[in-house]
């Protein structure tokens, strides 16, 4: 499932972590953009950005550069940089007022930016937001274009990048072998899985819902639309990759909707033709139908795949049962809510959270 990776966020800080980046190359996706009344524009994440942005009205572009040069400048280690906010206790709502920005500038700037699932953040301490948009614009000024990056050849990358740092260590593949079945002892405890007539013997079981029947929920679903193009994405600058994000309000739902467009230039397809993936969180019994603002703004079509899945999560006692057991993939184009699954599960194998300080001059290739 195709998504985007924050430059400077969790999931290049593990592989860094890891070194899983010596056998990884990274371009960055050409631009981030958000939609508004049918259209889809760039997101301004600078001050000289926010003053060229057709986006913003010509009051609200010195209204959102002050509320950035705030963002910039704010440290929650340094008192003098709060400017009379203390952002642990106050709520975002309250400090997008203090600055007077519009409800579009907040919707972008937090569904857009700072990546809130839902607007339930507007009552939430601020903190959390602020650093969410620091990381955002801190990971655009590392690349330039946009904060997202992407593997060359795909995200098939990332696992092939884990095996041999796996096989550098030491470890076991069983190739062409499907696991058909987790294999418990007497008192409940995962001890292996078994493919074909072929066992493999483990401390600990780790994989998605789909391995474990019986120890997950249904938390929703999720609907997505592949559809292959052979034109970039009307109105974006002629991008060859990109994501855009359609805040909830825009469209009247309670989730937002999200497109990812790659292609040859990241080599995942053949020249001249481009690849949109289409997602969102189902709120209706017409799933498909939810995607038309995505569909909407891709442009002709040439052909497209559909797919609805549940989403799931774990509902068992992994300390007893040692059945380690991942959410699914969400409707999210980027990988920030992955990413915090993966140190959850770190954490309950292993009693302690990862530690993630890595160089800040180190990056992905």
């Amino acid at each position: 499932i195709p998504k985007c990776i924050m430059a400077c966020g969790k999931l290049v800080s593990m592989l860094v972590r890891t070194k899983v980046t010596n056998y990884l190359e990274f371009k960055s996706i050409d631009a981030s953009y958000v939609y508004r009344n049918g259209k889809v524009y760039k997101v301004p994440a600078t001050g000289g950005e926010a003053l060229s942005s057709s986006l913003l009205s010509l009051f609200e572009k010195r209204r959102f550069r002050n509320f950035l040069m705030y963002v910039a400048k704010y440290d929650k280690t340094k008192p003098e940089t709060f400017q009379n906010h203390d952002l642990t206790t106050k709520p975002m709502r309250d400090l997008y007022e203090h600055f007077g920005l519009e409800k579009n500038t907040r919707e972008f700037v937090g569904h857009a930016m700072a990546l809130r699932l839902d607007d339930s953040y507007l009552d939430e301490p601020a903190l959390a937001t602020i650093e969410a948009i620091k990381l955002y614009c801190y990971s655009l000024d590392r690349y330039g274009k946009s904060p997202y990056i992407y593997p060359m050849y795909g995200l098939g990358g990332l696992p092939e990048g884990f095996s041999r740092l796996c096989a550098i260590h030491g470890g076991t593949f069983m190739l062409n072998r499907s696991i058909d079945k987790v294999l418990y002892d007497d008192a409940g405890r995962a001890w292996g899985v078994q493919g074909d007539d072929q066992v493999a013997k483990a401390d600990i079981v780790l994989g998605d819902p789909s391995y474990f029947p019986g120890k997950a929920k249904i938390t929703g679903k999720v609907v997505r639309s592949i559809c292959f193009l052979n034109h970039p994405i009307p109105n974006t600058n002629n991008a060859d990759s990109l994501q855009i994000i359609i805040p909830a309000a825009q469209v009247g739902r309670a989730h937002d909707i999200y497109v990812v467009l790659v292609s040859n230039s990241h080599q995942v397809a053949a020249q001249g033709k481009y690849i949109a993936i289409c997602s969102t969180t189902v709120e209706t019994p017409s799933p498909l139908d939810e995607l038309a603002p995505a569909l909407a703004v891709l442009g002709p079509i040439m052909t497209k795949f559909d797919d609805v899945v549940d989403l799931y999560e774990p509902t068992n006692l992994a300390d007893q049962d040692r059945a380690f057991i991942s959410k699914s993939f969400d409707a999210t184009s980027h990988f920030e809510t992955t990413s915090l699954d993966v140190l959850d599960i770190y954490k309950r194998i292993t009693g302690e959270a990862l530690n993630l300080d890595v160089d800040d001059d180190d990056d992905a290739n």
